[in-house]
């Protein structure tokens, strides 16, 4: 095996394979990636069982096809600190051995045989449908935040994927909570697609967000019971999903919420995180003291101190509710327009926010006791 490729592709591709490995992995070829050259393409595979990204570099200079593992995060760690745009060139000495060369550099990494290295092909031609990346992106974005850490409720530690229709338009939707708080966000889909409900764990939610990012396109969805499978440009996602059944979302939504809270978004974000600063630990709640156009912001922290902060507001009523300013603060990071929406019922009732510029968006949040 031997070729050439641009430092910055490959460091792209092992950047990406380093958010799948897993560090601590009991089996050493599960540190590896699977390096394969042929017609003129490299392939880089990485996995941890659970999660395999697969993505393709075209167009490399190859003069010997074959495959090889090596380690992960050592051949990352090389590639990252070659100069910039430099072609590093590979090939194999030996049984088991990688030889890497850049400028005056030489390297000769330890490989391990690449048919230990587990590799499943499912068939995943039922139910595909095609989205736009940063209609996906949108999604992952609103609700990731949301999705709990608790594994012992694991049908939480994900966000939930289903197909909702309304007026006889078809959306995909997707719903998170940790039971504090809650994100549902949907998307006009063009056609009506045949999509079994699922629920994406949390891993495989940041690294598809980082694919995205950097990709502008459809991507192709395709699932099967317990996997699902993301198709980019270059980039293959595959995941287990979380067996479970996701609760119903849409009892939680309030109903009668009727006083509305309006306030300037940049205002009120920054109101709530300066009056916040005094608790160390953040987690007491944010008081608010609301009465008719005005809301009084404090914090009162018996270690640190208190801070307090007014702000001018449309609102029609007298109410006091205590809310966790991080929730706040998450959800308002994702609002796009200029304004927040709060719709409040009484003190110990969940609070309904919305963003006026995004109708396809909603985020409940549990006031605090307090």
């Amino acid at each position: 095996m031997k070729f050439s490729v641009n430092q910055q592709d490959i460091q792209k591709s092992l950047n990406y394979c380093q958010g799948v490995i897993e560090k601590r992995s009991t089996l050493p070829i599960l540190s590896n990636v699977l390096l394969n050259v042929s017609n003129s393409e490299l392939t880089l595979t990485a996995t941890d069982l659970d999660l395999i990204f697969i993505h393709k570099i075209k167009n490399i200079k190859i003069e010997e096809e074959g495959k090889t593992t090596t380690s992960s995060s050592i051949m990352y760690d090389i590639v990252r600190k070659i100069s910039t745009g430099k072609n590093i060139t590979f090939s194999d000495v030996g049984e088991a051995k990688l030889n890497l060369e850049s400028e005056n550099s030489v390297f000769n990494l330890n490989c391990i045989n690449p048919s230990e290295f587990p590799l499943t092909d499912e068939n995943f031609n039922q139910n595909e449908f095609l989205i736009n990346s940063k209609s996906l992106l949108k999604l992952l974005n609103k609700c990731k935040f949301s999705v709990s850490n608790d594994d012992t409720r694991h049908y939480l530690t994900g966000i939930f994927f289903h197909t909702t229709s309304i007026n006889d338009k078809s959306y995909l939707t997707a719903a998170a909570t940790d039971s504090h708080r809650m994100s549902v966000s949907k998307v006009k889909l063009k056609n009506n697609i045949e999509f079994e409900p699922i629920i994406l764990p949390k891993k495989t939610i940041f690294q598809l967000c980082s694919l995205l990012e950097d990709y502008e396109g459809d991507v192709k969805v395709s699932n099967i019971k317990t996997k699902i499978k993301f198709e980019l440009n270059n980039s293959i996602l595959i995941s287990k999903l979380i067996d479970g059944k996701f609760p119903n979302y849409v009892q939680v939504i309030p109903k009668e919420n009727q006083k509305k809270l309006e306030v300037d978004l940049k205002l009120f974000m920054n109101s709530v995180d300066r009056v916040a600063s005094v608790s160390l630990d953040k987690k007491d709640g944010v008081k608010f003291k609301l009465s008719k156009d005005n809301l009084d912001l404090s914090v009162n922290n018996t270690n640190s101190g208190d801070g307090n902060e007014n702000l001018s507001v449309k609102f029609d009523h007298d109410l006091d509710i205590s809310f966790n300013s991080r929730y706040l603060i998450d959800i308002g990071s994702q609002l796009e327009g200029d304004n927040i929406e709060i719709f409040l019922k009484d003190t110990g009732s969940p609070a309904l926010i919305k963003d006026p510029s995004d109708f396809d968006s909603i985020y409940v949040v549990m006031p605090m006791k307090g």
